[in-house]
């Protein structure tokens, strides 16, 4: 029952590749462990949680640990964005472009020319 209502989670568990997980379903809660390979991927797992079960979810257990704590994210550029676009959607802020800029200087030169393809380190701020 309890897994059935956590099936998102379960799902984007498994969309994000989680890496040694784990499902259990006892006592009317829901057991889950796993590593996730950056911050933010453990944040998208908490939040949607949080979506379902609220702030302080009593019927499920999440022990989600983090494969590579060095960097917040790992972000492969598409045609169209900008560093303010990708700052905008992994911190919520448009000038946090100049953060991803000076984590990339090995492959930028100039933080308007990004190109499609180009793996970005998203730093932890």
């Amino acid at each position: 029952m309890v897994k059935t209502k956590y099936q998102d989670v379960l799902e984007l568990g498994q969309k994000l590749n989680i890496q040694d997980g784990k499902v259990e379903e006892a006592d009317g809660k829901l057991k889950v462990w796993g590593t996730a390979a950056t911050q933010y991927e453990k944040n998208l797992l908490w939040d949607k949680i949080k979506e379902i079960g609220g702030d302080s979810p009593s019927d499920i257990i999440a022990d989600i640990k983090v494969a590579d704590e060095s960097v917040y994210a790992r972000h492969t550029v598409v045609s169209g964005e900008t560093l303010g676009k990708i700052a905008k959607h992994y911190y919520g802020d448009t000038m946090k472009y100049k953060e991803i800029f000076a984590a990339n200087t090995d492959i930028l030169k100039n933080p308007d020319l990004i190109y499609p393809d180009q793996e970005l380190v998203i730093p932890n701020l």
